[in-house]
């Protein structure tokens, strides 16, 4: 399933480096400006740097004067707006839209809803954006089979372009499969033993005792308690090399004490 991403009359160059970026750290590579009001866009310094190394998805990008042109091969499309149309296409949250479409074949378009079976998955999917200053043109939105919302706070519902972008190829992605966590930096460190745990708990207690927290006459159960704190905690042999050193310190600083 192909994907691209349809930025249509866009009026700020930095938006165009960011949408690359945004969609270079998804995956996506496919990325096509309609009619943007910069012609040499992909060159200018701004979008460059707003990019931040994502600089093969603006070489590969693609400048066109129509939305026909750019929609060529696509054959589900999805607008992105905050505000339904008056007969336009159905209106959905973007994850529940990929579900349904990744699961159960593409739903309908607008006016046709029950008219025939579900489709097969696409082939191409392409997610279109509007201008920053007036967002899609409604015979524009009219043209796709659904309109994607992001859900945000209905009192501030504003979204930077590259920032919606964003969002929506990271639920596309996910709803795709998603990416794997990257292995973890660090080595695991081995666990304390036992024996090195009582070792550590008896210095413990010498210190305790030191700084008068521990009454040795009557200690109750706070030392069963530290014990079963630090094996709930599993501490490594590096850290319980720490805690003797504390242990350690409050020796030497209470007998200084008692001087």
């Amino acid at each position: 399933m192909h994907t691209r991403f349809i930025l249509i009359q866009t009026s700020h160059a930095g938006n165009v480096g960011g949408t690359a970026r945004a969609m270079k750290v998804m995956g996506f590579d496919d990325l096509v400006l309609v009619a943007p009001r910069w012609a040499n866009v992909l060159r200018r310094e701004e979008t460059i740097q707003r990019a931040s190394g994502a600089n093969d998805v603006l070489d590969k990008a693609r400048v066109v004067d129509t939305l026909d042109e750019a929609l060529d091969g696509m054959d589900h499309l999805c607008a992105t707006a905050m505000t339904p149309r008056d007969f336009g296409p159905p209106t959905r949250h973007p994850r529940e839209h990929f579900a349904a479409l990744l699961g159960h074949g593409a739903p309908a378009p607008a006016g046709h809803a029950g008219d025939e079976p579900d489709r097969a998955a696409p082939q191409g999917v392409a997610f279109l954006f509007g201008s920053e200053r007036f967002g899609m043109r409604n015979e524009d939105v009219y043209r796709c089979h659904t309109c994607l919302s992001i859900p945000t706070d209905p009192q501030f519902g504003s979204l930077n372009l590259a920032a919606a972008v964003q969002l929506i190829a990271y639920d596309w992605r996910q709803a795709l499969g998603g990416y794997a966590l990257p292995p973890a930096s660090t080595p695991e460190r081995p666990l304390a033993d036992a024996k090195a745990l009582a070792g550590m708990l008896q210095h413990l207690e010498q210190a305790l005792v030191a700084v008068d927290f521990l009454d040795p006459e009557a200690p109750k159960k706070l030392m069963p308690r530290l014990n079963q704190l630090f094996n709930r905690a599993a501490p490594t042999e590096e850290e319980i090399h720490i805690l003797r050193g504390v242990a350690k310190a409050m020796l030497q600083t209470a007998a200084k004490a008692k001087r």
